[in-house]
Parts: C-alpha cells; structure tokens; sequence
C-alpha cells in the first residue's frame, strides 16, 4: 500500500504510480490516439466533410456519459468498500490476536514457558497463514515450527489456517483437562479463538465473491462503446484536437476503471492492495513481546 501526504498536492499528481498507470493504459490510448487520427484524416481530408456538410452532436454522448458516471461511482465505490472492509477485519485480526495472547499470557504463569512458547509461535503461525491462504499459498519458511511434526503435519491438510486453528483449540482443552486454566478462563479463550475463524471468513468471503460478471461485462462495454464513438462527435467541430481530447477522456475513464479493478481484492500483492506483510509481522512481534 502506498503511504502518502494527501495535502503534498505536487508529489500526488507526479508520483510514481501516475507513470505506471500511464504504462498500463498506454497500449488502449495509443490504440485510441491511432484510431482518432485515422477518422479525423477520413472525414476531414479524404471525403472533405465540414460541419456544413455533415453536423454531429455530442448531446448522446452528455447523456451517456451521465449514465455511465453512475454505473463508475457504483463500480469504485463497490470495489473501495470491499478493500476497506477487508482492512477492517485485519484490524480485527491484530486485536483479536492481542487480546488472546494477553488472556494466554494471564492464564499461563511466567514459569509455564514451554506452553507460552507454543502460543507465541502458534497465533502468528495462524495469521501468517491466513494471509497466504488468502493468495493462494502458503510459504512454510514464515511459519515457525514448534515441534519438529508441526510443518509436514501442515503440509497434509488443504486449508493451513483451519489446522492450526483447531490445534490451538486442542491445546486450550487439553490445559483445562489438566487443570492448568478454569472452564472460566476456557470460555474467555474459545471466544477470542472464535474471532481468529470469523474474521478468516470474512477475509474469504470477500476474495471468492467477485463482484457479478454481467456488471463488470456491462461496464467495460459501455466504456468501449462510449470513447469509441466518442470522436464522431467532434471531428467536425475541433478538427484534429479530437484526437487528443479523445485521449484524454480514454485516459479518465480508463484509470477509473483500473482503480476498482485493483482495490476489489484487497489480498494480493498490487500497489494499493491492503500490507498484509506489515500487518502479520507486527501482530508477531506483539504477540511474541506479550508471552515471552
């Protein structure tokens, strides 16, 4: 994710990703460059049409474009509402992780460090995991083992974070079983534990439901359709500088687009995509400061 000052009004619209978003886009603007060029050298130069001959209007394209700012301010905020909530259960995820490890840590005497070792490399071994799961994989070398079964135990099991979750859960009932916490203390922990599998579906359900395919069709079409019959509208009235107001307006509505198209999946690896990285790596440097 990119960190920013948003009142640095100057190093906003110079940035970086401007000139990556440029070289992503660039391909369909120059298609749409060429492709203006090509109709204003036809109708102007090649059948000499002037506005006195043939009287185009843009009055179609004002109404399209009213309905499709709609179906765009529809499109990004849908995609801006799954990137955040996505960052809100992985707020939830760095309290849960807290206050299961400080009631792990109240639970557990000092002197019981084994136990507290095994939670301290267990709950970020499940967050560590989730994230992984959430792209598709999950890298081994990130997890710390806190016995030598522990990975190739994993490695049997097609969804990591549920196996570790329900071995906590197994851990918990066996120190109660040993009366080393009290069915008060069971009940405090299930509950955190519980959050650690909600928020895990909730991350989920927002990666494998992609907004419908008709919707996404429809405005992609809609898009084509628009900056492509765009430069009829204007070739008569401004000549060649229908070409580059026919890029500009490329340029607009294609960026839009590829804003929702990045922050729909808040999991992955893109620029704007949610530091899963960061965010693991501080819930295990917590929790670690907190039972060890």
């Amino acid at each position: 994710m990119v960190m920013y000052n948003p009142k640095n009004w100057f190093a906003l619209v110079f940035h970086a990703y401007s000139r990556r978003v440029m070289t992503t886009l660039w391909p369909a603007i120059a298609f749409m460059l060429a492709y203006s060029t090509v109709l204003c050298y036809i109708m102007l130069d090649y059948f000499k049409l002037h506005l006195a001959d043939f009287q185009p209007t843009i009055a179609m394209h004002s109404l399209l474009g009213i309905v499709l700012g709609l179906f765009l301010v529809f499109r990004t905020n849908t995609a801006y509402d799954r990137w955040w909530e996505g960052r809100r259960m992985w707020g939830g995820m760095v309290n849960s992780t807290r206050n299961f490890a400080m009631k792990v840590a109240a639970c557990l005497p000092t002197e019981n460090h084994e136990e507290r070792d095994w939670f301290a490399k267990m709950i970020p071994n499940f967050v560590f995991a989730v994230k992984e799961n959430l792209r598709n994989g999950v890298q081994f070398a990130e997890l710390e083992a806190p016995d030598d079964k522990f990975i190739n135990d994993l490695k049997r099991f097609k969804h990591k974070p549920n196996r570790i979750a329900s071995l906590m859960y197994k851990r918990i009932n066996e120190l109660y079983r040993a009366n080393k916490v009290s069915g008060d203390q069971l009940i405090n922990l299930d509950k955190e534990l519980k959050d650690f599998i909600d928020l895990m579906g909730a991350c989920e359900r927002i990666k494998n439901t992609p907004i419908p395919y008709s919707y996404m069709m429809y405005v992609k079409k809609f898009i084509f359709i628009y900056i492509i019959t765009l430069p009829f509208g204007f070739v008569t009235q401004s000549g060649y500088m229908t070409v580059p107001i026919v890029g500009l307006v490329s340029f607009v509505l294609l960026s839009v687009e590829l804003i929702a198209e990045e922050i729909e999946d808040p999991f992955g690896r893109d620029i704007n995509d949610l530091p899963l990285d960061d965010l693991a790596g501080k819930i295990k440097e917590n929790v670690k400061e907190i039972l060890l």
